[in-house]
């Protein structure tokens, strides 16, 4: 709309505008509903309320983790995890010489995306933050490049 003219919609286009609003409600509607069971599925399930704890672990994170997981016992350490996931290169050590295989992208990729995002929204506020998490980060963030990996293996 400029300077006050009103946009004349025939009745037609009207009702389809509206018949598109109600089903954008619906959808709202049964994704808070999805929302609903995720949260109270994390509050009965150990796992998942353990997980959710971690900052950048939201419930959805938490119980798409605790789902395809399962026992994280099966994995020797949290590396092992993030090797499986895709997120860091597997390593052989043979001699007690460590060798840097690659990531493999093999894990889910959806768990992945999911892992990913929260750990950028997390930044922020741990960074801001003045536990020793937050001290550690904040020292690691000055000294790296933004687009460095903030890990401290060396996958080039």
């Amino acid at each position: 709309m400029l300077d006050g003219d009103e946009v004349r919609l025939s009745s037609r286009v009207r009702r389809l505008v509206e018949d598109m609003r109600a089903e954008w409600s619906a959808l709202d509607h049964r994704i808070e509903a999805f929302d609903d069971e995720f949260a109270a599925h994390a509050k009965t399930d150990d796992a998942a309320r353990r997980l959710a704890s971690i900052p950048g672990i939201g419930v959805l994170n938490a119980t798409a983790l605790a789902a395809a997981v399962g026992n994280a016992a099966t994995f020797a350490r949290g590396r092992d995890l993030a090797a499986w996931l895709g997120l860091v290169p597997r390593q052989m050590t043979t001699g007690g010489k460590p060798r840097l295989l690659g990531i493999s992208k093999r894990g889910n990729k959806y768990l992945r995306k999911l892992l990913v995002h929260g750990a950028r929204a997390a930044l922020p506020s741990l960074s801001a933050s003045t536990t020793p998490l937050g001290t550690w980060l904040r020292g690691l963030l000055e000294r790296a490049h933004k687009n460095t990996p903030l890990c401290s293996c060396r996958h080039r």
